[in-house]
């Protein structure tokens, strides 16, 4: 698909994307029962809104189908793993002591890279919760989350969404964890080492006898529908298949419904699956893939009025927004900035021209030859086919240069680490928080969320990976 030219809209047509963040932060904690009932006509009045602006006012049909494919490929990629995990069911038993549930944690961490945040936090709170049963307290829901459903998942694009988003924009697959995995490293070893302490501490209390008592003895694991790894398999094999269009999103949709079709019923139930958690996801994210639109586009017009901010702005600035907004879309938007403050619209123009002149190498100025060198190097398929846009040029040459690189890098950190700092901060969050409560555990208010957690144990941590790597 060809690039449509730099496009720069109205800046009242942004104002759709923030009332749909704002509701989506909001409205469940001011009017939970009304935005149960009504989110759909939400998102899909505010796409609505910015889809007529977009086709009837900018003509920018191609923009609006790139857009339409992008949500495709995420949507697939989140709801095959979400169904996939939803077939395995682990029973556990024995008494979980601190070192144990540091163990658990750990895998935990490193599974969010596989099954993504959301497939790892379904697969794994139900067990977590259970092993902890005698002495579960708000720790144990909050460091879950911290760990499981947010932090862990910095090292792949399919751990958490926005990585993947920048998957789907041409980040290769293993830049992610080439370039973040000290700061995955250092925040996950820092957060446990904090849970371990406190559950150290809540440990001891419990009175041994009480233990004894309460506890199964004997450390047993049972796993239940462990045929569904051939289809996670066929899952994570099919996201290196870019091309034809569509095979990737046709063959994980594909080994959903296989999964789900041959799983058997009591592993479901004994999960309590159900597809309202993904549903949910899918229509709120119709909404953001359209409205965010403008956004992205008059960030990359307008990124240079910033003047020249250092890492840890992007770090702090799409970090403090992922906090209390959806952590997928203000990635997006950070790099659509990042694309825009470093990457001159005249550098993009003339590389342009000289691929559609043909011209050769040495004839073009020696920044246009350093820009298509890098083209060559990230996007090949692109580049032989002549199928080259201006959104891969800028990235090009982000990648490229190690100095544009560590901004990418602060980005990809801050919105996937700063996700756990409230509940709506990344999908999975309150789908924890709400499975946490049904089990009967202190899953703490949103308020005793950042105060209790987030500020004293969680906002340390992101300060250190601050000091150390982006300072």
């Amino acid at each position: 698909m060809g690039h449509e030219g730099i496009i720069n809209p109205n800046p009242w047509s942004l104002l759709p994307f923030g009332v749909l963040l704002g509701a989506i932060a909001l409205a469940p904690l001011w009017a939970h029962a009304w935005w149960g009932r009504h989110y759909p006509k939400v998102a899909f009045g505010l796409a609505a809104i910015t889809l007529t602006y977009y086709l009837g006012g900018l003509h920018a049909h191609g923009r609006v189908l790139h857009v339409g494919a992008e949500y495709v490929s995420f949507m697939a990629l989140i709801g095959s793993l979400y169904v996939v995990s939803g077939g395995i069911h682990i029973t556990v038993k024995g008494e979980a002591t601190p070192l144990t549930n540091v163990m658990f944690l750990l895998v935990g961490a490193v599974i969010a890279n596989v099954l993504g945040t959301t497939g790892a936090s379904m697969l794994l709170i139900r067990p977590w919760l259970r092993m902890n049963k005698y002495r579960l307290t708000a720790h144990h829901v909050v460091f879950f989350i911290f760990l499981v459903s947010n932090v862990g998942g910095c090292l792949t694009p399919i751990g958490d969404p926005p990585l993947f988003l920048g998957y789907l924009k041409g980040i290769p697959f293993w830049w992610v964890a080439k370039h973040c995995w000290p700061m995955w490293a250092l925040g996950v070893g820092l957060l446990l080492a904090i849970f371990y302490v406190l559950d150290r501490r809540n440990y001891l209390r419990a009175p041994a006898a009480v233990r004894e008592r309460l506890a199964e003895p004997g450390d047993v694991w049972r796993f239940q529908g462990l045929g569904n790894l051939v289809f996670l398999g066929i899952i994570l094999g099919a996201v290196f298949l870019p091309h034809p269009p569509f095979l990737r999103e046709g063959i994980m949709v594909a080994a959903a419904v296989a999964s789900y079709r041959l799983t058997r019923k009591p592993v479901h139930e004994a999960n309590q699956f159900n597809f309202h958690p993904i549903q949910e996801v899918a229509i709120l994210f119709i909404g953001i893939f359209a409205t965010m639109m403008p956004a992205l586009d008059w960030l990359q017009v307008h990124a240079r009025e910033l003047g020249t901010p250092s890492p840890g702005l992007f770090y702090w600035a799409a970090g403090a927004l992922s906090s209390v907004l959806d952590n997928a879309p203000t990635y997006l938007s950070f790099l659509s900035a990042e694309m825009g403050l470093f990457v001159p619209p005249d550098r993009v123009a003339a590389a342009l021209a000289a691929l559609q002149s043909g011209a050769a190498a040495g004839t073009t100025p020696e920044l246009v030859q350093q820009t298509l060198a890098a083209l060559a190097q990230y996007f090949p398929s692109e580049f032989a086919a002549h199928e080259t846009t201006a959104e891969h040029l800028q990235l090009s040459v982000l990648l490229a240069q190690p100095q544009y690189n560590r901004f990418v890098v602060a980005l990809s950190v801050g919105a996937v680490f700063f996700g756990a700092c409230t509940y709506i901060g990344n999908g999975p969050n309150f789908m924890v928080k709400s499975i946490a409560e049904q089990q009967k555990a202190h899953a703490p208010t949103f308020l005793g969320y950042v105060f209790r957690f987030t500020l004293p144990y969680l906002l340390p941590v992101l300060l250190v990976v601050w000091a150390v790597f982006f300072r």
